[in-house]
């Protein structure tokens, strides 16, 4: 006859496997925290290390660099679901001038921002590019003014409303303020140089 009831061993067992993860859980939102707080006020292109590489190789941030949709955000159903900003060929930006990260979890409980921040799961590591608006003219839109014209056009394509902001066209590598790594396990934020190596 088998036994339903667990051994000591293996209650002990359950009971670190849910520590850990607990403990990785903590020290993510630790993490996100901490970046958050250096992102807020600002506006921002995350992207990964290899990816960096390629903007800083072609000076700017390309609305369709040299990646396979497989490797792009939200691509697997189709063109129809493509993010908003790249139908326009744009570059999507997060914009967290006036964020209030608790009040917009409220009033936007579908929005996917929290998969990028501190970093995609998929990467385990971000680098968040700050932008300089003031360079960029009308080829910057706001997040705000982006979601008006999301709602003005009969599309079902993806945006977050009010925090993705959009430049169309290439954003020159001259728009760059600052840039910082963060990486899986770290609590760091490493300064990145904006220059090629």
């Amino acid at each position: 006859m088998c036994s339903t009831r667990p051994t000591r061993h293996e209650i002990e067992a359950a009971n670190a496997i849910k520590a850990r993860r607990c403990a990785k859980v903590d020290a993510l939102e630790a993490l996100a925290a901490v970046v958050l707080r250096r992102l807020l006020g600002s506006v921002w292109h995350t992207t990964n290390s290899e990816r960096f590489q390629g903007i800083l190789h072609s000076e700017a941030i390309l609305p369709e660099p040299i990646i396979s949709d497989t490797a792009r955000w939200s691509t697997s159903r189709g063109s129809k679901w493509y993010p908003y900003v790249r139908t326009l060929g744009g570059i999507s930006l997060f914009d967290f001038r006036d964020f209030d990260p608790d009040q917009y979890s409220i009033t936007n409980p579908a929005s996917s921002w929290r998969e990028f921040v501190p970093y995609r799961s998929k990467w385990k590591e971000a680098v968040w590019i700050e932008i300089d608006t003031s360079q960029l003219g009308n080829t910057f839109i706001s997040g705000h003014d982006l979601l008006d014209r999301w709602r003005a056009q009969p599309v079902g394509n993806r945006l977050m409303p009010k925090i993705e902001a959009a430049h169309l066209g290439p954003l020159p590598q001259s728009a760059f303020k600052a840039a910082f790594l963060v990486r899986e396990g770290s609590h760091e934020l490493s300064t990145v140089e904006l220059k090629k190596p």
